[in-house]
């Protein structure tokens, strides 16, 4: 049989276990990603220092390679290129009219809103005006970065024009949207869909930093939601799934449930979570091969759902001194747990404003989400919340 060509989108750290599982199975490699912070590249067959915005060269060289697939892990920037070389090509994906919905913040609010889905109430930023019938207080991010780039919350009237110049200033196409403050626990669910068929395979507590910017401090998984609470959250997020048009390949889904059961979808990216989340978390506390089925989907194989053995797991990223105390005491009297860890210098007084600016992070895992959380300096308690069946 000949060997595969498949064609990966990215080399950062997210990218990379993509990369080793397409190794593991004989396929062949090809990784297109401009060459800094491309830690996948060691290990690719073919590396290509092309950016992955240039969609046009990239397609130019896919048309020489001939790849049986091309994919991405957790990059939305990726997404644009993913979709139009691979519906350029005749391969497995999702249709390019999709990518604006899936990688722009106020068209995706838009689409959903419009299929009466739950989403805050939202703008387009306009200057320093306050958009009219959104009450106070407001989040102002960019329309299309992720990582917390540019993200405040502003409570004041005041406050809305330095927030929004941060944001436009972020972003790619230099636009905000603003949207109204949703009081809630933070989740995301993680899936797979194949030929417009979701899957959906763990659920992911989400803890911040809180306001200002709400810098993700950490995750765990298994969430502690209820079987009820998920099922109603699952039947939200598969129609919005189809309103967003994504039928193929990895899904994240951020919502918030407020106390009283509420629920409010935040951002849906057609990836993988980051932050470790479908590359270490999934599997350590699923058993899904996560990975492994992103690529089937790309590949157009079966998708054959495969749970393993169940636990806890969690990662958490370093802010300061206090994460580096956690992670020695981990190494020291737990060292069978820590599964991944990578920390750079951490300063004295640190003032990190945006995911990119963390100074690491390290992954661990434990029969219990309890137990994992506590190895984390996480909080992982059971949450008996019930989703109001007007959101199902």
């Amino acid at each position: 049989m000949p060997q595969k060509n498949v064609v990966v989108i990215g080399a950062n750290e997210y990218q990379l276990p993509l990369v080793l599982k397409a190794r593991s199975r004989g396929y062949r490699t090809h990784v297109f990603a401009w060459e800094e912070g491309a830690v996948a590249r060691p290990y690719a067959d073919e590396f290509y220092p092309i950016s992955i915005t240039e969609t046009g060269q990239i397609l130019a060289k896919c048309r020489g390679i001939a790849p049986d697939a091309v994919v991405t892990a957790g990059s939305d920037l990726a997404v644009k290129t993913v979709n139009e070389v691979a519906a350029a090509l005749g391969l497995p994906g999702n249709p390019p009219d999709t990518t604006l919905c899936c990688t722009n913040k106020y068209a995706m609010r838009r689409a959903l809103a419009r299929a009466g889905l739950p989403v805050p109430g939202f703008a387009l930023a306009d200057g320093d005006k306050v958009p009219q019938g959104l009450r106070f207080p407001l989040i102002v991010k960019p329309t299309d970065r992720s990582g917390s780039r540019g993200v405040c919350r502003v409570d004041t009237p005041a406050q809305l024009p330095g927030a929004v110049r941060a944001a436009v200033a972020a972003s790619f196409e230099k636009k905000a949207i603003v949207e109204e403050y949703f009081e809630g626990m933070e989740f995301s669910c993680e899936g797979i869909s194949q030929d417009g068929s979701h899957h959906f395979l763990a659920f992911t507590r989400k803890f911040t930093t809180g306001a200002p910017h709400f810098i993700e401090t950490g995750h765990l998984q298994p969430s502690g939601l209820s079987e009820q609470a998920q099922r109603a959250v699952k039947a939200v997020l598969a129609r919005a799934l189809d309103v967003l048009g994504i039928r193929s390949g990895a899904s994240h889904s951020e919502f918030r449930l407020s106390p009283d059961g509420r629920l409010c979808i935040m951002e849906i990216g057609a990836r993988m979570g980051g932050d470790f989340i479908g590359t270490h978390l999934v599997p350590l506390s699923t058993g899904h091969d996560y990975t492994g089925y992103l690529l089937d989907t790309a590949l157009g194989l079966p998708l054959e759902l495969k749970p393993g053995q169940t636990g806890g797991a969690a990662v958490r990223f370093v802010f300061n001194q206090q994460e580096l105390d956690l992670l020695k005491t981990l190494r020291r009297k737990h060292p069978e747990a820590l599964r991944a860890a990578q920390v750079n210098s951490v300063p004295q007084q640190s003032d990190v404003q945006d995911s990119a600016g963390r100074y690491g992070y390290f992954v661990a895992a434990a029969p219990t989400a309890r137990q994992a959380a506590a190895l984390c300096g996480l909080a992982g308690e059971e949450l008996d919340l019930v989703v109001k069946e007007g959101n199902a």
